[in-house]
């Protein structure tokens, strides 16, 4: 396995306090046991966020993929005690301008009882301190609803900046995912 995806990997659960001073949040990598919660937690995010109902189909399955696969991305989750209470995921995009790797963070929940209380800021730092940890990964980058104000200011507080960039897309259905072949 590729070594940038295994660092920080093997420190196994890592403590991590909020902003907010809140050392009850825990972060760990995420574990295939975890794959419903998180499945959960994106069903609900695309609910909140787009007023997308996903697929079960296909959301679990599909965050089966990337828990089976760390070349497609890296799940961590925030605890409180013994419950999973945020998430966050990094997908990997090369970079040549720049001769480096920019992890792209996606599928950011945090649980509504939880919210306002640093659980994002600390999965935030979390993910931050390994990909500055890493030489060859040169940045972060995220994508969010335009109309997502909070979010915004909350990504800004932390350091990030608006890069001018809009994202666009063209998608695709996957024949053999909607027949069930992996």
């Amino acid at each position: 396995m590729d070594d940038r995806l295994t660092r920080g990997r093997k420190s196994g659960i890592v403590a991590a306090s909020s902003e907010q001073g809140n050392p009850a949040i825990k972060i760990r990598d995420a574990k295939r046991a975890d794959g419903h919660t998180i499945a959960d937690f994106n069903s609900r995010l695309a609910a909140e966020t787009e007023a997308r109902v996903l697929d079960p189909n296909r959301i679990g399955p599909g965050v089966n993929a990337v828990l089976g696969d760390p070349a497609k991305g890296r799940y961590w989750v925030a605890e409180e005690g013994q419950q999973v209470i945020g998430q966050i995921m990094v997908t990997y995009e090369w970079s040549d301008w720049r001769n480096g790797m920019i992890w792209w963070i996606q599928s950011v929940y945090v649980d509504p009882e939880h919210r306002r209380s640093g659980v994002f800021s600390a999965l935030y730092r979390h993910v931050e301190l390994l990909a500055k940890s890493a030489p060859d990964v040169c940045g972060l980058r995220l994508y969010v609803e335009s109309g997502n104000t909070r979010a915004q200011a909350t990504y800004k507080s932390l350091g990030m900046a608006d890069t001018g960039y809009r994202v666009l897309e063209a998608m695709f259905t996957n024949e053999s995912a909607d027949q069930g072949v992996s």
